[in-house]
């Protein structure tokens, strides 16, 4: 059992770091250098809007296939190729001469995302089935609350040391990062090795395994996709309209900056939190909680003056993306079991790669770029899309039938 503990720490720390550039680079880099594409590129917000479109519908396209080509390679090669992705493309944002090579750069990074977030949150699930939400959550902080990091270092070092030279230089600490967390993670049914004891998640599992086609035969798959949908859409909204709204506001770059830090801390830091309470409380009750608050941050937050509260309403935006993601992937282990979960879960993340985008990132842009839509029409948009999640995920598990 001794070194059975030390492999599933080992693979818990090598999964989260694995995440960790993915999230960065998702999360805060199209915030942060939103500014200098529009203006280095002389384009409006639609087009920097689009840079999260692109970014999704990879994950989209890649999070199904991914957990159809893990089955068959392993997690540790689907690691191993999302770390090569993540540090290599880098070199594509470096060398960048439109935004069309941006919008190429967001498209591999999705992909990097799919290769590193898959396998992590499989193998941490494999190793602690009784703590599954937990354990998702301490992958999803890292993913998340990297942005938070490195949003005020990329602002920085775009300023002291220059667009290309900081991307090259990101890319090589990325592809090193990546490399090294394939290293320390491992499969306990690889090993044979038996996974560690402990908590009541695992009790929660089916007493069997649904197939894809399955899956997609029941109520609570679309509940949970159309939940992704919308929350989704709005909560990633935040990535590229918070220093946009920060601007407007009237406030300097490094203060707008602050907004959407706050964003990202508690998109990571609630990640742990809610998915250790949901191994406690009923899943959906956590989710749909956040969704709520997330809603009447957005509603209030267009009606503010000063950075600090509005920092503070962007925090609880964050929350909610910080749970759909953590939450969401013991939920469908819950409801659908872990021999197929990366198919089906990699389904689900069709609902954020292909609609959330448009709905989210892209729609508001449009709305803002048009002119005569100021960001109340735009918050109070994305506050009602935080209520449909609500509704939406409430009904999971309602008047089930398998």
């Amino acid at each position: 059992m001794g070194g059975a503990k030390r492999r599933a720490i080992l693979a818990v720390i090598g999964s989260s770091l694995a995440t960790f550039w993915p999230g960065a680079l998702a999360f805060g880099y199209p915030g942060v250098l939103g500014p200098y594409w529009r203006e280095t590129f002389q384009v409006g917000s639609a087009a920097t809007g689009n840079i999260m479109f692109f970014m999704l519908a990879s994950l989209g396209i890649f999070m199904f296939l991914v957990g159809r080509w893990q089955e068959r390679w392993g997690a540790r090669v689907i690691l191993v190729i999302g770390g090569v992705l993540c540090g290599v493309n880098m070199v594509t944002a470096a060398y960048a001469n439109g935004i069309a090579m941006v919008y190429l750069w967001a498209f591999i990074n999705g992909a990097a995302s799919c290769f590193t977030n898959m396998p992590a949150l499989t193998l941490v699930q494999r190793w602690f089935p009784g703590r599954r939400g937990l354990m998702s959550g301490i992958v999803n902080l890292v993913f998340g609350s990297a942005a938070a990091l490195m949003s005020p270092l990329f602002g920085r070092l775009l300023t002291v040391i220059g667009y290309g030279p900081m991307n090259l230089a990101l890319g090589a600490i990325a592809l090193a990062t990546g490399l090294l967390a394939a290293g320390l993670a491992s499969d306990p049914t690889k090993l044979g090795l038996q996974p560690i004891a402990g908590g009541r998640g695992a009790a929660v599992l089916p007493s069997r395994s649904f197939t894809v086609r399955q899956a997609l035969r029941t109520r609570d798959f679309w509940f949970i996709w159309l939940a992704w949908a919308t929350v989704g859409a709005a909560a990633i909204a935040m990535v590229t309209q918070s220093i946009n709204f920060g601007i407007r506001q009237g406030f300097e770059l490094e203060s707008a900056v602050i907004i959407l830090t706050a964003f990202n801390l508690t998109n990571g830091l609630s990640r742990i939190l809610t998915g250790y309470f949901s191994d406690r409380l009923k899943r959906t009750f956590t989710m749909a909680v956040a969704f709520v608050l997330a809603a009447v941050a957005y509603f209030i937050l267009p009606h503010t003056s000063g950075v600090a509260v509005a920092a503070v309403l962007a925090a609880f935006v964050g929350i909610s993306l910080g749970t759909l993601f953590a939450v969401s992937a013991p939920l469908v282990a819950d409801r659908f079991g872990m021999k197929h979960f990366g198919a089906i879960f990699g389904l689900v993340f069709t609902a954020y790669g292909f609609v959330a985008g448009p709905l989210g990132p892209w729609l508001t842009g449009i709305m803002l770029d048009a002119g005569n839509v100021d960001f109340v029409v735009v918050f109070s948009y994305l506050g009602g899309l935080s209520v449909l999640g609500a509704v939406f995920i409430s009904l999971v598990g309602y008047g089930r039938k398998s």
